[in-house]
């Protein structure tokens, strides 16, 4: 997903195709040597993370890069060649990956001279100093049918160019690939029935495993059981999605027998399959993001530190021990977590803005060994019921009175009444400031469309509470009501 979306529509049972898993935020890295990430008298690291920048109040790049060590991170990614962060990242190892955003790939399709000045311009001053493992040329591209016509096929394309432009500056160890999101899938439930949509199969994403596959590069996919769960919580156990499901809950595929204990591995060997369909079953995979949200608005079940603290050490204790998947058991899969802050900016439902291991401020949102060799951590908080306690939107932090102004504006437009009371005359007119107008038209556009999609950010003007912020004859309308 773009550093920030805000599309995750429900799954159906076990369904996990179409909207389902198909925009999130960013996409992840891998070292060169991606099956352990060694360095030195460290030796072999844990999980990789994204490090995204949506955000105004983000430590500098020489703490986040402390922080990333810290936390023993493998690999991280970054959104674009940003040279601070790449400066930070000299001399430390840690490989990175380095993300070509969808819009530059029909220049770098057509032109090899176009990549050669990509390269130029974002890698080479940064090699050997810094570790660059890959280039990802765009993210989850296959999901925006927006661009299908400018930019589906040329990502293959771009792919190959920057291929020779890396090797005409000597570059020969960094690889190219490209994230896809689950709805890539037309179907997969059962795993093993998992194959590609009909209008990329052949055209786009044949091609690109054909490339894959010569280059020895890995499918990179963005696989989130916690948005398969959130939508299908009768069907699918959230132990089963939290890598803690009993023996007895284990799901056997009927079309070849194999037996799975989580959801993780369904979603992957969907498409182990979907690739083998295509001629390619031998390709590498990689999950280029996952994780759980730690926090959300209301009505987002499941989002709280408990359930996120718990997918995160249980992923990292697994992978440690290089499980595989029931259709690749033993095979290395690299894994890279979303995110590594909490960023305050990114657009969406409250969760799109507590994905991070870490506060802005340093401090850790949970703890967890992404090297998945801790055992004991301290005891866990209760998960939140955030289906029981009621919520509302209103204005957060101080900000521009004309933002604000464009906001109540649009709030106000939508629907039929929504802003009637602030109106002369109403119950909540007074006090007839521009803030307190502007906390009764965010809640009650949120309160009337939160379930079709509506979100409570308002370009980050917004904020969820707890608080009833009614007074006197002013009602303002809860999550429950």
């Amino acid at each position: 997903m773009a550093p920030s979306s805000s599309c995750h529509a429900a799954a159906t049972v076990l369904l996990l195709t179409a909207a389902t898993l198909a925009c999130h935020f960013s996409v992840l890295v891998v070292a060169t040597d991606v099956e352990c990430h060694c360095h030195g008298a460290n030796g072999c690291r844990g999980l990789g993370i994204n490090y995204g920048t949506v955000a105004d109040d983000l430590p500098s790049a020489s703490r986040s890069v402390q922080l990333l060590r810290a936390a023993g991170a493998g690999a991280v990614k970054i959104y674009d060649a940003n040279a601070d962060i790449l400066r930070a990242l000299a001399g430390t190892g840690m490989p990175v990956s380095i993300m070509v955003p969808n819009s530059a790939i029909p220049s770098l399709a057509s032109s090899r001279a176009a990549a050669e000045d990509w390269v130029a311009a974002n890698l080479a001053p940064h090699v050997p100093a810094t570790r660059v493992s890959h280039l990802l040329v765009g993210n989850e591209v296959l999901s925006n049918r927006a661009i299908a016509g400018s930019t589906w096929r040329g990502v293959v394309p771009a792919m190959a160019n920057l291929h020779r432009a890396l090797r005409a500056h000597g570059i020969r160890k960094v690889k190219l690939g490209t994230t896809l999101a689950m709805d890539a899938l037309s179907a997969s439930y059962p795993p093993s029935a998992g194959a590609f949509r009909d209008d990329i199969a052949e055209d786009v994403v044949r091609p690109l495993l054909r490339f894959l596959n010569a280059t020895r590069s890995y499918y990179f996919v963005d696989a989130y059981p916690y948005f398969a769960w959130a939508g299908n919580r009768k069907a699918i156990s959230l132990d089963y999605a939290l890598f803690q499901g009993a023996a007895s809950s284990r799901y056997v595929d009927p079309g070849n027998g194999l037996a799975y204990t989580n959801l993780l591995d369904q979603m992957l060997d969907a498409v182990v399959a979907a690739m083998g369909r295509l001629g390619y079953g031998d390709v590498k995979l990689a999950v280029s993001e996952t994780g759980w949200p730690s926090g959300g608005d209301a009505g987002e079940a499941g989002a709280n530190v408990r359930n996120a603290a718990t997918y995160n050490r249980n992923l990292a204790a697994r992978m440690s021990k290089n499980p595989g998947t029931p259709a690749r058991p033993g095979a290395r899969v690299p894994v890279f977590l979303f995110s590594l802050y909490n960023e305050d900016q990114k657009p969406g439902a409250g969760s799109e803005r507590h994905w991070g291991l870490y506060y802005p401020n340093g401090s850790r949102v949970y703890d967890v060994d992404l090297t998945g060799r801790r055992s004991s951590y301290p005891p866990l908080p209760p998960a939140d019921d955030m289906e029981s306690t009621p919520a509302w939107c209103v204005l957060g932090k101080a900000a521009n009175e004309t933002a604000v102004a464009a906001a109540v504006a649009y709030a106000c437009q939508q629907g039929s009444g929504t802003c009637a009371a602030i109106q002369p005359g109403g119950a909540c007119h007074e006090p007839d400031t521009m803030d307190a107008h502007a906390s009764y038209a965010f809640n009650a556009y949120w309160q009337q469309f939160r379930q079709a999609g509506g979100t409570c950010f308002f370009n980050g003007l917004a904020e969820t509470t707890s608080k009833d912020p009614s007074h006197g004859s002013c009602k303002f309308t809860s999550s429950l009501d």
